[in-house]
């Protein structure tokens, strides 16, 4: 018998401590609300007033929204997730492009995410690019540290290998971010929630 999966919709919103809207503002409860089925907030490592919230929810068949500026569809590039996920630690990058050179870093980035899962053996990992700006890419990872430890592998990926080729493709050096849960008192007791990615 065949059973289809489920289709999950991915976005990401970059905004700025100030100007963060607020829950459930997007028309579409994007990041918020029903259908939502994993939620993870990230602050930038460069500016601590910049944040990044990743988010999976169902996706509504045929229904594309004018998204605001800094809202994006994510298309999904490479995944790879445990099952089931636990992590300890999340990191978010994002890069952007150069006009005319999103394929080569998409493609560079593919061909490590796949070295990485071999490696790493991370719980998660997701390479994805924008729908609406398809030069902005996102590389997200998740791993289990102490496990990582246990094996003697890295506790956190090492983009040194790929970083310079990359770096002549690129409009500005990536966006690095860290996780940074939502302050809620029910998190406090997990690094990671179990709500994130």
């Amino acid at each position: 018998m065949l059973r289809q999966r489920p289709a999950w919709s991915r976005g990401l919103r970059l905004y700025e401590r100030d100007t963060e809207p607020p829950d459930g503002a997007h028309a579409e409860g994007q990041f918020n609300g029903a259908g939502v089925h994993a939620r993870s907030r990230f602050r930038s490592l460069a500016d601590p007033d910049r944040f990044a919230l990743y988010s999976v929810r169902d996706a509504v068949p045929g229904a594309l929204v004018a998204a605001p500026l800094n809202d994006h569809t994510l298309v999904v590039v490479r995944e790879f997730r445990r099952v089931p996920l636990d992590a300890s630690a999340l990191a978010l990058m994002v890069f952007t492009s150069r006009a005319g050179q999103a394929a080569p870093i998409v493609a560079a980035l593919a061909q490590w995410a796949e070295l990485a899962v071999s490696l790493y053996q991370p719980a998660y990992l997701l390479l994805a690019h924008s729908l609406e700006q398809p030069r902005l890419s996102a590389l997200l990872t998740g791993v289990h540290e102490s496990l990582a430890l246990q094996s003697a592998r890295p506790s956190a990926f090492s983009l040194d290998s790929v970083l310079p080729e990359l770096r002549p493709l690129l409009l500005t050096e990536p966006e690095w971010y860290v996780y940074c849960p939502d302050e809620t008192p029910a998190e406090h007791a997990r690094a990671v929630s179990p709500s994130a990615v």
